[in-house]
């Protein structure tokens, strides 16, 4: 992933579910080289760097689709695997 600098954006984004790992496994084919995705228990946290701040607007949106469908597929998932 490409370090912030002073002409670039950054946007971390920190979300909570269930099965953590699984949602960012799920998320992790869409991820650009401009994106970081870490796990930490229930946390899944995002860094998104961008040189203008239009793009870093689109690729946070793009993320935001993508997480909701990933937490979607994954509860969905654990829903009916479970007895």
């Amino acid at each position: 992933m490409s370090e912030a600098t002073e002409s670039s954006h950054e946007a971390t984004l920190t979300t909570t579910h269930e099965d953590s790992r699984a949602v960012a496994a799920a998320l992790a084919p869409d991820n650009t080289d401009a994106m970081t995705t870490s796990v930490d228990g229930e946390q899944v946290r995002t860094t998104i760097v961008r040189e203008d701040a239009g793009g870093l607007a689109a690729s946070v949106d793009d993320y935001l689709v993508n997480l909701t469908v990933a937490d979607a597929v994954c509860e969905t998932a654990r829903d009916t695997t479970q007895p």
